[in-house]
């Protein structure tokens, strides 16, 4: 695979590509979808997230449109296991999709900070699930998720970094992030394979 040799060139990465391997990004069809899908496993178990997404999915009988999120009542969202606010946010997202806009053809113009600015305009999704769609569903190559636990703790746990205030702390992260450049997706991968908590999508 094309980053290989590039992430090869960190020690502490290439003992990890050795032990899990290669990994390809994929582009997901409904972005729209994939957002909403995202919102309704934050802060859930990977099992009851997934029960939850197959019971959206069965209340439509196939994956639906915007137009037949928003039309479905409140109450129907929330009998399968929704919250008040995940129910809203899942329904700004499928108007946002009819108002706006976010296909693919649309979002290849942007630049991944641009994709976050767009996206982060709906109430309910943040800087976090827009770079996990920028990885996941546009398979974006070079994108770091600075503000993940899990990717925070790997660097930490692999590079041996002392204990430092936050603010440090992140800018050391960020700085070895850096050399992984342009292949900083990639790198993700192996830290949440060696954290074994890999975003579940």
């Amino acid at each position: 695979m094309h980053y290989v040799s590039h992430l090869s060139k960190d020690e502490k990465l290439k003992k990890l590509i050795r032990d899990h391997g290669t990994f390809k990004l994929n582009k997901k069809k409904n972005l729209y979808l994939y957002l909403c899908y995202s919102i309704m496993s934050q802060q859930l178990s990977t099992k009851v997230a997934s029960v939850i997404k197959q019971r959206f999915i069965d209340l439509y009988g196939g994956e639906p449109t915007p137009q037949q999120i928003v039309d479905t009542p409140f109450a129907k969202l929330r009998a399968i296991g929704l919250s008040n606010a995940k129910v809203s946010y899942v329904q700004n997202v499928a108007r946002f999709e009819m108002e706006k806009g976010m296909d693919h053809k649309k979002l290849s113009k942007m630049s991944n900070e641009e994709v976050i600015e767009y996206l982060t305009q709906i109430k309910g999704v943040g800087r976090w699930t827009t770079e996990m769609l920028l990885m996941f569903a546009l398979g974006r190559e070079d994108l770091f998720a600075i503000d993940d636990l899990g990717l925070q703790q790997a660097v930490i746990g692999l590079y041996d970094l002392k204990h430092r205030k936050k603010k440090i702390m992140n800018a050391k992260i960020l700085k070895i992030a850096e050399q992984w450049a342009p292949y900083r997706t990639y790198a993700c991968m192996y830290l949440w394979r060696w954290k074994d908590n890999v975003p579940t999508k």
